[in-house]
This record gives C-alpha cells, sequence and structure tokens, in this order.
C-alpha cells in the first residue's frame, strides 16, 4: 500500500471516528437533556462535525495529490478547492443527487457542496471559540452532517481493503 493510501485511509478513519463521537452526545432537540450539567456539549457538535469535514476533505486531498502534505488551513472551502476538478465534481454531482433532494435550500437556485462549505467554512474556529463570538453564528447541522456522511462515503468507495494471506505459510 502506497504511503499516501494509508495517509489517506487514516485520515478518512479519523473523520468518521470523530463524526461517531458527535453523535454519542444527547440530542438536545427531543428533550433527552434533563440535566444543566448535560448541556456541556452544546456547541461542540459543530465544531467537531467541521474537524470531521476538515479531515475527511484532507483524505481527499492527500488521495488527489498523492502527497501526505496536506493544506495546512481549517477553512473548508480552500480545501474543497485544493481538490482535482474531478473529485470536486464528483462530490458536487453526488451532493446534489443525495443530499439536496433530502435538505433543499430555499436560498440558492443551484445548491451545490460549495454553498454548503462556504456557509460553514470557519465552524471549526467560530464554534471552537464560542465565548469570542462577534457575529450570528448558524450552523445547520443535519445538512451539515448529510453532507459529511457523503463525503466520506465517497471516499471509501476509492479505494477497498483486502485481506491477504501468504501462500507459502508465513511471510519474512
Amino acid at each position: 500500500m502506497s504511503a499516501r493510501l494509508s495517509t489517506a485511509i487514516r485520515i478518512g478513519d479519523a473523520a468518521t471516528a470523530v463524526l461517531r463521537k458527535t453523535r454519542s452526545f444527547p440530542d438536545q432537540s427531543y428533550g433527552e437533556i434533563e440535566d444543566c450539567a448535560d448541556r456541556e456539549h452544546i456547541g461542540v457538535e459543530p465544531m467537531l462535525l467541521a474537524l470531521s469535514m476538515e479531515l475527511a476533505l484532507k483524505a481527499w486531498f492527500v488521495f488527489d495529490h498523492d502527497d501526505p502534505n496536506v493544506l495546512k488551513s481549517h477553512d473548508l472551502t480552500k480545501l474543497f478547492d485544493a481538490l482535482l476538478p474531478e473529485s470536486q465534481q464528483k462530490l458536487d454531482q453526488e451532493f446534489k443527487q443525495s443530499v439536496n433532494p433530502q435538505h433543499p435550500s430555499p436560498l440558492f437556485v443551484d445548491y451545490g457542496i460549495r454553498d454548503i462549505l462556504t456557509q460553514h467554512k470557519d465552524a471549526f474556529i467560530d464554534w471552537r471559540y464560542l465565548h469570542e463570538a462577534k457575529k450570528t453564528m448558524m450552523f445547520d447541522q443535519s445538512t451539515f452532517e448529510a453532507t459529511l456522511e457523503m463525503v466520506l462515503h465517497e471516499f471509501r468507495k476509492r479505494y477497498r481493503i483486502e485481506k491477504v494471506t501468504p501462500v507459502f505459510g508465513h511471510p519474512r
């Protein structure tokens, strides 16, 4: 396995792990939070989901460019723009087929993945420093999470892992 592929897979796995961890928080929308002490994670989901998307886009970058040195940025739009044009088109197409029908936006005529990434491009920084908020902060969690799932799903389609058993006994 090439260094690029193993690095990209590790980054993609980290993105998936962060997404899973985020889903372990109590769901605020259904009244599961009964105690104020359980509200300590409020604001953490947007930050972690943005981090997960950042990692997912960096995994795509490593795979696209055969370079384990990813762009050092938290800006989701810059990370998306750093992908090969074919990858951008593939993700936008899949977004329009799988995410947009479930999460349409009345604000955009041709709603694509770049729109959701631009809308939340600085979410990791904005939500990480919530106490310093200088603007109205909005986060469309359901659409963002669906987009993240789609990006990770499409990334996993780029490779497969097969267990290989040596033909003549133990490897040397």
